[in-house]
């Protein structure tokens, strides 16, 4: 007979005491054998002191940020099924049934919650400036990973066990979600949306996320995961650019080059050259990168296969 699969329901939380009891107990209701992990991010409020009335594990991470709580989720606690969800009561935890349901039938490593799905958005989120963030990240990763993701900053996801002990969280901020469906793109990991209910946090509750200085940090994150990730995408696009701007300031020299056979201006010269040894020398460096980044994709399915391999020889033992 095959085992239950066992699931942990994963609460980062920092100063959520307005809506936390009723987030724990919806999933206590939803899924009474899970177990429940609270991590604390020094909260300054109720929010441990509800959680441990509610019986729930609470754990702490000290280093501030959504990044560094998630690290540290995905570190210590062991489980089959990985459900994660924010504390503000802006979703409802009879959707992780069906998103479970969705990971069984598919074989899906990640599970999204889709906000994007329904009108709910859009009628319930108040912050005009949030909509408008949530586009352009997602227009910015389909455009240069080449996807089709519908919501890409959600914090309501489920997991299981091979995605989560099998992912780097480098990130110490919100930009923890856009960092996680990077990292499954690139490295192959099944990644299936499912639309959910969503409803704004109460009027008397305060997010922590700041909508320009997170959103910018965000963004900063999509670009230097391109990097990593694509680097000749990347240094190809940087070099078309230096390209265009050495023809550009090069120009008016040849043109006078042209009609005098004199090079007037040579320091304007020498600077389109510079910029177009530049330009080259970018280009160079993308392929390099590129060879280095398949190496390490080579490797890394490596040692997914023989993990699994191990995890199979412990089973027949």
């Amino acid at each position: 007979m095959n085992t239950p699969e066992k699931i942990a329901i994963l609460l980062p939380c920092y100063n959520e005491e307005v809506t936390l009891n009723k987030v724990i107990n919806d999933f206590k209701t939803e899924f009474p054998d899970a177990d429940i992990f609270l991590y604390d991010n020094n909260s300054t409020d109720n929010s441990v002191a509800i959680a441990k009335q509610n019986e729930v594990i609470v754990r702490y991470e000290f280093r501030q940020g959504k990044g560094n709580v998630v690290r540290s989720m995905f570190k210590q606690v062991e489980a089959d099924i990985y459900i994660m969800a924010d504390t503000d009561d802006a979703f409802c935890a009879k959707d992780a049934h069906k998103m479970i349901e969705k990971m069984q039938q598919t074989g899906a490593d990640m599970i999204i919650g889709n906000r994007m799905s329904k009108e709910q958005y859009q009628t319930h989120n108040k912050r005009r400036f949030h909509g408008l963030g949530n586009n352009l990240v997602r227009w910015l990763i389909n455009k240069l990973f080449q996807t089709e993701l519908t919501d890409i900053m959600t914090g309501y996801r489920v997991f299981n066990r091979h995605f989560v002990k099998n992912i780097p969280i480098l990130s110490s901020g919100f930009e923890v979600e856009t960092e996680m469906t990077l990292h499954a793109i690139d490295k192959n990991f099944h990644i299936v949306e499912v639309p959910i209910d969503f409803k704004d946090r109460p009027k008397n509750s305060h997010s922590s996320l700041n909508t320009f200085s997170d959103g910018l940090l965000i963004i900063k994150t999509i670009f230097w995961l391109f990097k990593d990730y694509k680097p000749l995408g990347f240094f190809s696009l940087l070099s078309l650019i230096l390209f265009f701007l050495s023809i550009f300031i090069a120009a008016p020299v040849i043109m006078e080059f042209i009609e005098t056979s004199l090079v007037p201006r040579l320091p304007t010269a020498v600077l389109a050259l510079g910029i177009m040894v530049l330009s080259v020398f970018s280009l160079f460096v993308g392929f390099i990168l590129d060879t280095i980044v398949r190496q390490h994709k080579f490797n890394y399915e490596l040692n997914l296969k023989q993990q699994s391999k191990s995890k199979g020889s412990d089973i027949r033992v």
